[in-house]
């Protein structure tokens, strides 16, 4: 039987396998299985945490629903993060994931902020197909072009803009963006309302997962095309379908700073082998 923990952030959740002491392979269908919310245990995001090496506390591999592996989830990170704090009784522990080195602050009032570094604005960095206007240019999506923002926060994000955020077609057009050839490594999708300079409503759909309750990397890619666009100031709440978020894009050295909640509703044991 092998160990887990259930998280959750703001209610996108995750299984988290600990293999700092004994290595846990996980092939794409066990992490379907796992993820399913009938079969399995049921989550968005399958973490695994891993040695961290000279450089960090820890490192982190992140699977998505679907089987595939995502570069970056900072809800999960924030979570892992805060297993570890409470695990070594630290107030900041460094974590490396394939979209980055992230350091992690414990917030106080059960908060912990993660200081994800600059966001990747280069089209060639999100990546997409084409050069373009990452702040603001026309997407073709099945004959209409909607006005977009792209960037990265160690995975890619494309961000629209809309007048009602809890009326936006995010389950029609979420998974037709994604899979855009525009975007090859395919592409998050988050669907903004601004509320005012300082408050967003986002609702998002997730690569590899669909809709879920929140998404950190997605609520950092939209405030940032926020603020790119003279929309909002540098420091934001993001209003997401589980709760909020808030960010900070710092203008001293362009680090975006992520600060949220975590929970552990309970732990549990896998037959891995059997799934």
């Amino acid at each position: 039987m092998t160990a887990f923990v259930k998280m959750h952030g703001l209610g996108n959740d995750f299984v988290v396998f600990d293999a700092r002491d004994t290595a846990i392979p996980l092939a794409p269908a066990q992490v379907k299985k796992i993820a399913d919310r009938h079969f399995g245990v049921g989550c968005d995001t399958v973490v695994v945490i891993r040695p961290g090496g000279a450089q960090a506390d820890a490192g982190v591999l992140f699977f998505n629903a679907d089987g595939s592996e995502a570069e970056s989830c900072f809800n999960a990170t924030r979570c892992v993060a805060r297993l570890l704090m409470d695990e070594r009784g630290l107030a900041r522990v460094k974590l490396s994931t394939k979209g980055g080195m992230l350091v992690c602050t414990d917030a106080g009032k059960g908060l912990v902020m993660v200081d994800m570094g600059p966001p990747r604005l280069d089209w060639q960095q999100v990546p997409v197909a084409g050069a373009v206007d990452t702040v603001n240019f026309p997407l073709d999506v099945g004959g209409a072009n909607l006005p977009v923002s792209v960037l990265s926060m160690g995975n890619p994000h494309c961000v629209l803009f809309v007048p009602d955020a809890d009326k936006a077609p995010v389950t029609q057009l979420g998974p037709k963006i994604e899979t855009l050839p525009f975007f090859p490594k395919r592409t998050n999708v988050e669907f903004a309302q601004v509320l005012g300079r300082d408050r967003i409503r986002m609702r998002v759909w997730e690569r590899g997962v669909g809709v879920t309750l929140a998404c950190g990397t997605g609520a950092c890619a939209t405030a940032v095309a926020a603020m790119r666009r003279g929309l909002t100031g540098r420091k934001v709440e993001l209003v997401l379908d589980g709760g909020s978020l808030f960010i900070e894009w710092r203008e001293e050295d362009g680090h975006v700073l992520m600060t949220g909640p975590t929970a552990m509703p309970f732990r549990g044991r896998l037959e891995l082998d059997k799934l």
